[in-house]
């Protein structure tokens, strides 16, 4: 009996703070050229805090919500998360033994680039759609501004979690806190 051929498969990391009309860009192009794709939602144990606002589960719910609007096929992406670590080799290692085996790592993150490459791991860097409007840092800020306008940089079934979890709520009290 002959082994079925192992996917290309890729590993999207990412915080996801919010999954964004950009992170959606890079799965779908990494879709066009992998056979699947592990998204690694990292800082998994921190929350409720600026840079991280939202819960791993609370990322995994939007993700998964736009898989099902966008009518990706569930079975070519996988979801992980693994509580938040620094970036070194060590943990490149720990990361990729956490996850289904991956042919490659897609990120934009130099830091984190370096890292898997000298754990061995293939790196490429995906092409960034609109850097400076789908980023998460300023779509939170709009959001702690009281501003609308984060809804269009979001798909639909985020900005309906958001809602749903008094996201905007969250991220104002945290902006004033800070």
């Amino acid at each position: 009996m002959a082994l079925a051929k192992r996917a290309a498969r890729v590993l999207y990391f990412g915080r996801f703070q919010p999954f964004h009309l950009g992170h959606l860009m890079v799965l779908k192009w990494l879709l066009n050229h992998y056979d699947e794709v592990v998204i690694l939602v990292g800082m998994a144990s921190e929350s409720h805090t600026w840079r991280n606002p939202f819960t791993a589960g609370e990322r995994l719910w939007m993700i998964r919500e736009v898989i099902d609007e966008e009518n990706i096929d569930p079975r070519r992406v996988m979801t992980a998360t693994l509580p938040t670590m620094e970036v070194h080799i060590g943990h490149a290692h720990y990361v990729v033994h956490s996850v289904p085996p991956t042919t490659v790592l897609a990120t934009a993150n130099t830091t984190i680039a370096r890292a898997f490459e000298e754990a061995g791991l293939p790196v490429i860097k995906p092409p960034l759609f609109k850097r400076k409007t789908y980023r998460g840092e300023y779509i939170r800020r709009l959001m702690a501004e009281g501003r609308d306008e984060w809804r269009k940089l979001v798909p639909p079934a985020v900005a309906r979690v958001i809602d749903e979890i008094n996201g905007v709520e969250r991220i104002m009290y945290i902006a004033r806190r800070d």
